[in-house]
């Protein structure tokens, strides 16, 4: 599965690793070359005492290291950059792919895996890709070439090259066997820590609010003390592994020696070329041991080519139609037709039978209790999930007919929770419609309430803001959410309990500007307080994902007893029941 993986992502490359692999070549040709050489200068110079032929040997051996140094670096350079090139592909690919989920992919993997698998799964697969390039491919090269070369000056002896590799190769092979499933353990430890960590730095208020911290550390402990020690384990493998190498080639090289030396004084083999064999040995030994090394890497990489492997294949519960409508039947309009979600293996669906109607230029509320389904009726619409039963439609238009770029331009969300995101407030502002004139920027605040807290900002619109805009209040940035939702100029509007941090004055005065602006634009308003919808043209009452009731706020105050209830709870005491 490995190679495939690696080879789908190397085709695109085909040419620099060519470039590469002919210049590792000419490295190693070089290399193999200078004991070849320096032989020659011990047997027929030094023993010869020929300084002459010493001083012109020793010119070219000078020449051909250079050559051996330049296209070392060159082949490096190429290597390194289709490595390089490797990863950014990936992290592009797995970034586009999650793109493309739905909230209900995500959570399939969540969150923490999705980062790993993107950063450090995607490190662990290109780590390894330059391995082989600059390890991997040429060792096998240098290991036949050095046999070669030390079977040209004396066959009986260079056999024992082969026997160093056969037996280096088994130990460590039986080494790297036991380390993938440990690998695995690692990279699922690394999800773990993730999760615990985004969990500790997200909710740092409520575990402060608590006085969980000792908690919380006993928990990051727990994780990271499981994570220490597979890594320990894995550790002290690789650390096996250079001792066994060592002594193999120690013994291996004795043995040489003792052979050979008995060789040349048998007059069989000339001093230099005993030099020129353990000089050989030497190399071999180098590339198999670099080849080793990096098939300690060769278990997590798989893994980690798995993890991404997994994600690229994953289909998106919300799939492209094949042939998407890009034109509208009525503008402005959403109807659900017996309307069922269910997320995979619940027992009870989230919604059921859900039958509505929003006709264009209508403001719609739907009230209900926490966990009653009215922000997954929402994320329906949006198309965040797919309906598992019934039609959504928006425009006339099954939701999962349309163009997946014609629907975000139709609706425009402003969601439960407002989320800005690192830059300024105009570039917020403007990320549903780039090209959007200051002048509307303004505009879009003034109806929020948010143009004088924005003015009296230091730098207005161009004041910076971090990842959430944390650095502003609930209602300010709700306030910036539904601005910058209000900016794209949508048929339809989407507001998830959108009014919730703000005061009952400030959300009174931003809808009946909303009403305004938005007089020939169709709402649909999710609300858990009743003042939120009670001036809409139509209330929906959800309860346990089912419609209960349906009308005017003056109607189901009359008739329908949860709605009563529920604005009896909230608004008897200010006296406008009615």
């Amino acid at each position: 599965m490995l190679t495939r993986f690696l080879a789908i992502q190397i085709r695109p490359y085909r040419r620099l690793l060519l470039l590469a692999s002919f210049l590792n070549v000419i490295g190693i040709m070089s290399v193999l070359y200078l004991p070849s050489l320096n032989a020659q200068i011990i047997n027929e110079g030094v023993i010869k005492g020929d300084l002459g032929f010493i001083l012109h040997t020793g010119t070219v051996m000078v020449v051909v290291s250079m050559i051996q140094v330049v296209s070392q670096i060159a082949a490096t350079f190429y290597s390194t950059r289709v490595a390089s090139a490797i990863g950014r592909d990936l992290r592009s690919k797995v970034f586009r792919r999650v793109q493309d989920f739905s909230e209900r992919d995500v959570g399939q993997f969540g969150t923490s895996s999705l980062i790993t698998r993107s950063v450090n799964d995607v490190d662990q697969v290109q780590l390894l890709a330059l391995s082989i390039f600059e390890v991997a491919a040429p060792a096998p090269m240098m290991c036949i070439g050095a046999m070669a070369m030390a079977a040209s000056l004396d066959v009986p002896t260079s056999t024992l090259l082969l026997g160093v590799m056969v037996v280096i190769a088994v130990a460590v092979m039986l080494i790297l066997k036991q380390m993938h499933p440990l690998y695995t353990r690692m990279q699922r430890r690394i999800d773990r820590i993730n999760h615990v960590l985004r969990e500790q730095i997200t909710g740092v208020q409520v575990v402060r609010a608590f006085i969980a911290d000792d908690r919380e550390h006993r928990r990051f402990s727990e994780q990271n003390r499981d994570l220490r020690t597979i890594s320990h384990r894995v550790g002290l493998m690789i650390a096996a592994i250079p001792p066994v190498i060592m002594l193999t080639t120690n013994v291996f090289s004795v043995i040489l020696l003792w052979l050979g030396a008995g060789r040349v004084d048998e007059g069989k083999m000339d001093p230099g070329t005993l030099s020129a064999l353990l000089s050989y040995m030497g190399l071999s030994v180098m590339s198999i041991t670099m080849a080793m090394v990096m098939l300690i890497n060769v278990p997590r990489a798989k893994v980690s080519a798995a993890r991404i492997q997994e994600v690229l294949d994953t289909a998106t519960s919300v799939p492209v139609p094949s042939k998407a409508v890009n034109e509208s039947i009525t503008a402005g309009s959403i109807e659900m037709r017996s309307v069922t979600f269910s997320y995979p293996g619940a027992q009870e669906p989230v919604l059921g039978d859900i039958d509505l109607v929003v006709k264009p230029g209508q403001t719609v509320g739907v009230l209900g209790s926490t966990g009653s389904g009215k922000t997954t009726l929402l994320n329906l619409v949006i198309r965040l999930f797919d309906a598992t039963g019934g039609a959504v439609l928006v425009n006339g238009v099954d939701v999962r007919l349309m163009d997946p770029e014609t629907l975000p331009r139709t609706v425009a969300l402003v969601p439960q929770t407002p989320y800005l995101f690192s830059g300024t407030i105009e570039s917020n502002l403007r990320f549903g419609r780039p090209d959007c004139s200051e002048r509307a920027l303004w505009h879009a605040l003034e109806i929020v309430q948010a143009r004088e807290f924005v003015e009296a900002l230091p730098d207005g619109l161009k004041t910076p803001t971090n990842q959430g805009g944390t650095e502003l209040s609930g209602g300010q940035r709700q306030r910036l959410a539904i601005a910058r939702a209000l900016i794209c100029q949508a048929d339809i509007y989407l507001f998830d309990d959108s009014f919730s941090a703000l005061d009952f004055a400030t959300e009174a005065a931003v809808q009946r500007a909303l009403a305004e602006e938005l007089s020939s634009a169709t709402l649909l308003m999710v609300a858990q307080r009743v003042a939120t919808v009670r001036t809409a043209d139509h209330v929906i009452v959800l309860d346990e994902g089912r419609v209960v009731g349906a009308g005017t706020h003056a109607d189901l105050i009359q008739s329908n007893p949860t709605y009563r209830e529920i604005a009896q709870s909230q608004l008897a005491g200010m006296g406008v029941l009615a």
